[in-house]
């Protein structure tokens, strides 16, 4: 029988401040004996208790989902989408690091007073019966034959970068912007010797303003300098079929399939932010839009459904 999603239940064994406005949360329980780990950037879904109620109607059978959303409004836990930051099978622990910005999502209200022992539940993929029935879709970050990346991503997308970056083939080169609150908000990473890691404070700019000028001031260099990816060198056909997603009433998400091009982006984060770059990385720079992986992870002003 092919994997499935499921609901499984953990408990909080660690809560570890890493920055102003990063928190990990280290996840625990036997339940974990059967998660299955997809990819480097593997989302689950965070189910978030009840004040007062906590978990008590969540369905947990097969149709969990089909149940969880036939529930009245003040019984139905919230879910938010979040990245493994690390999963350790041996010791039936996994990490999430939780953006904390205040009393501003149930998320952030959870994260900002949870401790040791705390109840919590996520949806990811059971262990299947055979490697070859392990789901997709919950992980994107496929480089193929690429020789160089490029991955950049605000706060919400760090976790999953750092995530790449720890797991790179120490061969790798290329380029990494990762767009954060403050200065004090830079995460320790391992990277290759070849990759740069430049993260990049707002301190109070607009969200995404000066990610945005460093990837351009970057593709305008680097990715027109690089032989057989830029400019006449591509099939116009890439800028052609490019769809202009309207952020605000669709989901911004394409994920083109492995192949051998020589430099593979991977982008995420604000959608509008996201949309500009990809935008920008394919009509302006020449890159082919089967070169770019790009995610919408949330938007301005919209709350995750």
């Amino acid at each position: 029988m092919a994997a499935r999603y499921r609901v499984f239940s953990v408990r909080v064994t660690a809560v570890t401040r890493l920055t102003p406005a990063f928190v990990r949360v280290t996840l625990s329980g036997p339940d974990l004996a059967s998660f299955a780990a997809v990819g480097l950037d593997q989302r689950i879904k965070v189910v978030l208790p009840i004040p007062g109620h906590g978990f008590t109607d969540l369905p947990d059978g097969a149709d969990w989902y089909g149940a969880w959303r036939a529930l009245p409004d003040a019984v139905r836990n919230p879910l938010r989408t979040y990245t493994v930051r690390s999963f350790r099978p041996d010791a039936q622990e996994l990490d999430i690091d939780f953006v904390a910005h205040g009393e501003t999502g149930p998320a952030s209200r959870w994260v900002s007073s949870c401790i040791v022992g705390d109840e919590l539940r996520i949806v990811g993929p059971a262990v299947p019966s055979s490697p070859a029935e392990l789901p997709s879709g919950a992980a994107e970050f496929a480089p193929g034959a690429a020789g160089r990346i490029l991955l950049a991503g605000d706060e919400t997308a760090a976790p999953a970068i750092c995530a790449i970056l720890e797991a790179l083939d120490v061969t790798t080169v290329g380029h990494v912007f990762i767009e954060v609150p403050t200065d004090a908000d830079r995460l320790p990473v391992s990277a290759p010797a070849g990759v740069e890691v430049r993260w990049i404070a707002r301190n109070g700019a607009s969200h995404g303003a000066r990610m945005t000028e460093r990837v351009h001031a970057w593709a305008s260099s680097a990715v027109a300098a690089t032989s057989g990816v830029a400019g006449s060198a591509v099939s116009r056909s890439g800028v052609d079929e490019l769809v202009d997603v309207d952020v605000d009433h669709q989901t911004l998400w394409d994920v083109p399939p492995a192949s051998d091009a020589q430099l593979y982006a991977w982008i995420a984060g604000e959608a509008a932010c996201v949309k500009e770059l990809r935008r920008h990385l394919v009509r302006s720079v020449g890159l082919d839009r089967k070169q770019v992986a790009f995610m919408g992870y949330w938007r301005h002003g919209r709350a995750e459904n």
